[in-house]
């Protein structure tokens, strides 16, 4: 009878070993998610996203990022340069490895514990070793083992959202210091006009032939161009700053950092409401974020529904105990079983925090399809709005302008108009072109944001700058 329970005993502790070794397969393998966040947004990091470990990947980083700031930094190259470079990029690796680590650990099996007793008698001694786990953590191990998988799931998902996220900023951060330095240049030639006219207007009041308020519109032109110029100087400072902070450039290589004179031109085409229809992912990150973390929480629901209301712990004793008079020892055998009594707390607010969860969790997921379609219809019309605003200033506003400009040149030529006119033409010129570089600005801005929200990380779009180019279109001649 003896040798069956311990048959028993051995296919029980088998068992229990055998669970052990089965949660090892709960485990990350952090290289093979970056491959795979490689594989699944090939357009954002270029099959170059890479957590550097080594001092061989830092050195080779380092002589990359040099290569890179040796020549004029393209929006593209700007990208590569983020991924080499940046700290940040690289935090947010070490972050998602982390969570991934942790969400690996919570599907595995505590360590079993180890107690040895001794305890000396006058005529005997005893020597007790133990051996306990966790009953409940064995049980329970295949609905832990689901959660940690969801979990690593869901760690992907987010990986490949915050990359998505860091490389917009990356772009619309170069598409704003490319802009603000191509808008100074023209801020500067405004300021130059101003100048000529104001000097103009005192020199012809100093003989009489204008008015004290004649010279006073020329001045306070003058005195607006010279604030236009200081705001410019600030953008240029403040974007490429907040585009050396997005690349994670040091001083030195701040230093050395070109950007182009203007940004690039338009498509030829912008995309058709066909197209994003078909660009739109089938795997968009946002819907599958929603869905991982509802099915965490419904895993994480019912094991809490057996675990919030007690524990049990198993232990396995072996006992000796040695008489010194006879010189006999006499073994013993046994277990111990450990039930955490649900007598003070029956774990009812564990429960309600978990139902609560799981209903915050649906009801994500919900809001996730509902504000999916929204927010790509807003993020299509802010690009398809910026790209036609654009177009505008480049094929009309602009070409008007200029023969406008022509126009006036010869009426200067053939004494019909005077030279303050052909200067206040001369500033409507200009404004009409930093008006156009603006216009650019948004396009790209939009267009950054359209390839996120096309992966289903929308970016939140504004009608600010539209508003602000309606209202910028008009301006007042000095005459």
């Amino acid at each position: 009878m003896r040798q069956i329970n311990w048959v028993k005993r051995f296919r029980l502790v088998s068992t229990l070993v055998s669970i052990t070794v089965l949660t090892g397969c709960a485990s990350v393998n952090f290289d093979r998610s970056i491959s795979q966040t490689n594989e699944n947004i090939p357009g954002f990091t270029q099959g170059k996203l890479e957590l550097a470990l080594t001092e061989e990947q830092h050195i080779a980083r380092k002589q990359s990022t040099q290569e890179l700031l040796q020549r004029e930094l393209g929006q593209g190259e700007a990208v590569q340069l983020a991924l080499l470079n940046s700290p940040a990029m690289q935090t947010l690796l070490a972050d998602n490895w982390s969570f991934a680590a942790k969400a690996a650990q919570s599907g595995r099996i505590s360590n079993p514990v180890f107690m040895f007793e001794r305890m000396s008698y006058p005529n005997e001694l005893e020597l007790v070793r133990m051996i306990s786990f966790g009953l409940l953590d064995v049980l329970t191990l295949p609905q832990r083992y689901g959660i940690a998988e969801k979990q690593l799931e869901q760690a992907q998902t987010k990986l490949v959202a915050d990359v998505v996220d860091e490389i917009t900023r990356v772009r619309q951060s170069w598409v704003r210091a490319v802009a603000a330095q191509q808008t100074l240049i023209y801020a500067r030639q405004v300021n130059e006009v101003a100048k000529v006219s104001a000097e103009l207007a005192r020199r012809l009041q100093s003989v009489g032939n204008f008015t004290k308020i004649q010279r006073a519109r020329q001045q306070a032109f003058y005195a607006d161009s010279a604030t236009q110029l200081a705001i410019a100087e600030h953008a240029v400072t403040a974007s490429r700053e907040a585009l050396i902070r997005t690349l994670g450039l040091t001083f030195d290589q701040a230093q050395k950092l070109r950007l182009p004179e203007r940004l690039p031109n338009l498509p030829k085409m912008p995309l058709s409401p066909q197209e994003v229809s078909q660009s739109v992912s089938s795997n968009r990150i946002d819907i599958k974020l929603a869905q991982s973390g509802l099915e965490v929480a419904m895993k994480k629901q019912g094991l809490n529904n057996v675990t919030s209301f007690t524990d049990i712990e198993l232990g396995l004793r072996n006992k000796n105990v040695y008489d010194n008079e006879t010189g006999s020892n006499t073994p013993g055998r046994g277990y111990e079983v450990s039930i955490r009594l649900p007598i003070f707390d029956w774990g009812d607010m564990q429960r309600d925090a978990m139902n609560a969860q799981t209903l915050a969790a649906v009801n994500r997921l919900e809001s996730a399809y509902r504000v999916t379609e929204s927010s790509l219809r807003e993020n299509y019309s802010a690009y398809r709005t910026n790209f036609d605003i654009a177009k505008h200033y480049r094929k009309e506003v602009v070409p008007l302008r200029k023969v406008i400009s022509e126009e006036n040149q010869l009426r200067y030529n053939g004494m019909m108009i005077g030279v303050f006119e052909l200067l206040a033409d001369a500033k409507d010129m200009v404004n009409s072109v930093m008006l156009s570089i603006n216009a650019d600005q948004q396009f790209w801005l939009a267009d950054a944001a359209m390839q996120a929200t096309l992966l289903g990380r929308p970016t939140a779009t504004t009608s600010d700058s539209i508003k602000t180019q309606v209202s910028g279109g008009s301006s007042d001649a000095v005459h």
